[in-house]
């Protein structure tokens, strides 16, 4: 284990006694059985163990061996998630009001900093995958695409990037940097679903050794640390092309494009002043076992992974996408359909949980996600491929249920989720703090959204507040709904909108409100029009 549970474990086992927080005293009995263990190392910032905020001691060595393993300048133990490593590298980068560029599939954080921020936000989307485009799943995010975005906004301060996608898609995240340092601006990059990046040849490269300026990893999504750690990685890169410093006021002793003392004091806005050392010493037993285990452990999930698309591939309608020569995949993500939609990803999700015990990460509208890692062993996933291969055999025997598949409806695809280039209104910080009101969903096209509305996981949102609900929007939630997938921002069928005054609330005021229905019409129209029954 890491130096820092050692050093807990010892001092469990001394004399000690704690006359000071926290209040359980290192007494397990308010919870007893295997939770009172931990009860034991849940200390607070006493002699000998440092501050976070201001590490000097083990916490500072620990960090210090995170920056090594990642090749990063600085690197910071989060506690917090990585919503929070996301919020203030945001704020270290930006002013109040200014202008960032962002890739739409973003997680919500990255919108509620945009919020807090109250920034303008101009947004390049992901391209479509060869040989994936039926599942619905979002490609990378083009260089190009971003080259192109960047002429057309002088004004950038900064551009935010996810990669890898929440199925595993990554971008050039190396080819996206060159380009956003050559206008003087840092590129931040959610890797919050590759912590494991870089320690093996046949997985994809981390973005702190590509070039970006601020990185922030989920140790605990697909790396053996608990759950709510995070990683948030500063790298000194300078300025290729115009002077960020001049242009966008965030300037830097040291001539880097982020700044590292400005990242620092909002982790300590951000992040709890009271962090948890459970948890900061499974950051530490994570990076331990990283470091000696790492490579070794990522090798053999690789042969796991094999041998069930092996297996899969004797499946007649279940298949796990193929990876092409377009599309960089992190082998973690196992993404799970079924074809000819013979089988919706919640019925698919629903079987495997309720009939095989096997709880997958996600179900989307045509697939379900799994999560893989170094701490897989054998037996889950022989588990896998059994439970595969059987309901495969019952499709082929026609038990299936038809399913609704999504035809090319002119918009995006971003974490399972059919994405719109949605009409913005407003900022999204003004309509959030706007006058609201709740309506039904049936009434809600062609009003503008005072809320997130994104299907949860992944949190990427289909309309952000600002952003006016068109009806193709409206179906599309309708659709979800009615597939009982989990859509954040809809509560008993209902949306927040801004408010507006003197308009007749069964059709909003436009002619756009009385086109979304339900039951039958609705269903009717969506034959007619943007979906295809299969």
């Amino acid at each position: 284990m890491g130096e820092l549970y050692r050093r807990l474990e010892a001092y469990g086992k001394s004399d000690v006694y704690p006359f000071h927080m926290p209040g359980h005293k290192r007494n397990g009995e308010a919870v007893k059985g295997p939770l009172a263990a931990a009860y034991g190392l849940d200390i607070t910032e006493i002699d000998g163990f440092d501050n976070l905020h201001q590490a000097e001691g083990i916490l500072r060595r620990e960090q210090e061996r995170a920056a090594a393993l990642y090749g990063a300048g600085s690197s910071y133990y989060l506690v917090n998630g990585s919503t929070c490593g996301i919020l203030s590298a945001v704020f270290s980068v930006t002013r109040q009001g200014d202008r960032v560029l962002m890739a739409r599939n973003c997680h919500k954080s990255v919108y509620h900093a945009a919020y807090l921020r109250e920034l303008k936000t101009a947004y390049v989307y992901p391209g479509v995958t060869e040989g994936w485009a039926e599942f619905g799943i979002a490609g990378a995010v083009d260089p190009e695409a971003v080259a192109a975005a960047l002429r057309d906004i002088p004004d950038c301060a900064a551009v935010i990037l996810t990669s890898p996608t929440y199925e595993g898609v990554v971008s050039d995240v190396g080819k996206i940097a060159d380009i956003v340092h050559s206008h003087g601006i840092p590129l931040i990059v959610d890797e919050a679903h590759g912590a494991h990046f870089g320690f093996h040849g046949a997985y994809p490269a981390g973005s702190v050794r590509l070039g970006a300026d601020l990185v922030i990893h989920s140790v605990h999504k697909t790396l053996p640390a608990m759950t709510q750690t995070a990683l948030v990685h500063w790298s000194h890169n300078s300025s290729r092309g115009r002077d960020a410093d001049r242009k966008h006021g965030v300037g830097t002793d040291d001539g880097a494009l982020a700044d590292r003392r400005r990242l620092e004091r909002y982790l300590a806005v951000f992040q709890t002043s009271s962090p948890s050392y459970v948890l900061m010493a499974s950051v530490s037993g994570c990076m331990d076992m990283v470091e000696k285990e790492g490579r070794k452990r990522l090798d053999r999930l690789l042969g796991y992974r094999r041998g069930l698309e092996e297996a899969v591939k004797k499946c007649r309608y279940v298949k796990i996408p193929e990876v092409g020569s377009a599309i960089r995949q992190d082998p973690c993500k196992l993404v799970i359909g079924v074809a000819d939609g013979r089988m919706t990803g919640r019925e698919l999700y629903d079987i495997l949980l309720e009939k095989y015990h096997l709880q997958m990460e996600m179900a989307a509208e045509g697939y379900v996600l799994a999560i893989v890692t170094m701490m897989d062993g054998p037996e889950c996933w022989k588990r896998l491929a059994d439970a595969l291969m059987e309901i495969d055999a019952g499709l082929r025997q026609g038990c299936g249920t038809a399913a609704v598949q999504r035809a090319d409806m002119g918009g995006h695809r971003t974490g399972g989720a059919w994405m719109p280039e949605a009409e913005a209104v407003m900022p999204i910080a003004e309509a959030y703090d706007a006058a609201q009101e709740e309506i039904r969903m049936e009434d809600a096209a062609g009003r503008i959204s005072a809320g997130f509305l994104n299907l949860y996981p992944p949190g990427i949102p289909l309309a952000a507040p600002g952003e006016r609900l068109d009806g193709e929007i409206m179906e599309t939630l309708l659709d979800y709904v009615r597939q009982r997938l989990h859509v954040q921002g809809i509560i008993d069928g209902k949306i927040r909108v801004v408010k507006e005054q003197g308009k007749n609330m069964e059709t909003n005021g436009n002619e756009e409100g009385k086109q979304i229905l339900t039951g039958k019409r609705c269903r009717k129209k969506i034959r007619k029009g943007s979906r295809k029954v299969i």
